[in-house]
C-alpha cells in the first residue's frame, strides 16, 4: 500500500519536484497539493494523507497555523506533518514542532533522504536524529509562551519515566535507552509510551519538545 502524501508549498516548482521524487520511486502517492495554509488544511481534511510536507512561509494562513489546525484535530490524528524549511535554525521551525509537527527537513535534501523521511514519519517515528534538530529544540524551548500545564504533566511522570524522557531528548532510541539504564528494550519502549501518554505527546518529537520545556533536558553545548 502506498504512503499517501499532501504537498503544501507556495512555490509550484518545489511541489512538482517533491511529487516527481516521491512518485517516481513507487510506494508513494501524492493525493493533494496546496499553495497556502488554508488550502493545506482543506486538502488534509479531504484526502486524510499519511504525511503532509508543509512549508512554513506561505500567504494567508502560514505553515505553523496550518500545522496547529491539523495536529489539533482528533479526526486527523492519522496525518503527520513534516516541516520543510530553507534554514537549519529557525524559530518558526520550533514553533511548528510545538504545534505538533513530527520533525523537519531542509529543502536542499537529497531525493533518497526525502523518501526515507516520509516513510519514517508515516511509520510513526519522528525526525529527531540529526543533532541540529536537538539543538534547535533546545535553543527555543525556553522562549516565552510555555504551556502553563507543563509542570502538571511533569508531576504526573514517575522517576523512571522522567529518565527515559530526558534520554529520548538526546536522540537515543529505545534500544540505546535500555542499554543506558540496564533494562530491556521492551521495558524502555513501555516507559516511553507511558510518558508520551501522560504528557499528551502526539509522537516522539512532542516528547522531546516537552523534555526541554519542562527542564528535564538541558540545551546541548556548543
Amino acid at each position: 500500500m502506498s504512503i499517501r502524501v499532501v504537498l503544501a508549498d507556495d512555490q509550484s516548482l518545489i511541489r512538482e519536484g517533491f511529487r516527481a521524487i516521491l512518485e517516481r520511486s513507487g510506494g508513494f502517492e501524492v493525493v493533494g497539493e496546496a499553495a497556502d495554509g488554508a488550502g493545506a488544511v482543506a486538502a488534509v481534511r479531504r484526502t486524510r494523507p499519511d504525511v503532509v510536507l508543509m512549508d512554513i512561509r506561505m500567504p494567508g494562513l502560514d505553515g505553523i497555523a496550518a500545522t496547529a489546525q491539523i495536529c489539533g484535530d482528533s479526526e486527523l490524528a492519522g496525518s503527520r506533518v513534516i516541516i520543510v524549511t530553507t534554514y537549519e535554525v529557525d524559530l518558526y521551525v520550533f514553533a511548528a514542532l510545538r504545534a505538533g509537527a513530527s520533525g523537519f527537513l531542509l529543502k536542499d535534501l537529497e531525493p533518497e533522504e526525502l523518501r526515507r523521511a516520509v516513510a519514517t514519519v508515516a511509520g510513526g517515528e519522528a525526525l529527531l536524529a540529526p543533532s541540529v534538530t536537538r539543538r534547535l529544540i533546545a535553543q527555543f524551548a525556553a522562549t516565552p509562551g510555555r504551556d502553563p500545564r507543563v509542570q502538571g504533566k511533569l508531576d504526573a511522570l514517575t522517576e523512571r519515566e522522567r529518565e527515559v524522557t530526558a534520554l529520548a531528548a538526546t536522540g537515543l532510541g529505545n534500544a540505546e535507552i535500555a542499554t543506558r539504564l540496564g533494562i530491556s528494550p521492551m521495558t524502555a519502549k513501555t516507559h516511553v509510551s507511558r510518558a508520551m501518554f501522560k504528557v499528551d505527546a502526539r509522537d516522539r518529537a512532542q516528547l522531546v519538545v516537552f523534555a526541554y520545556e519542562s527542564g528535564l533536558a538541558a540545551a546541548p553545548g556548543p
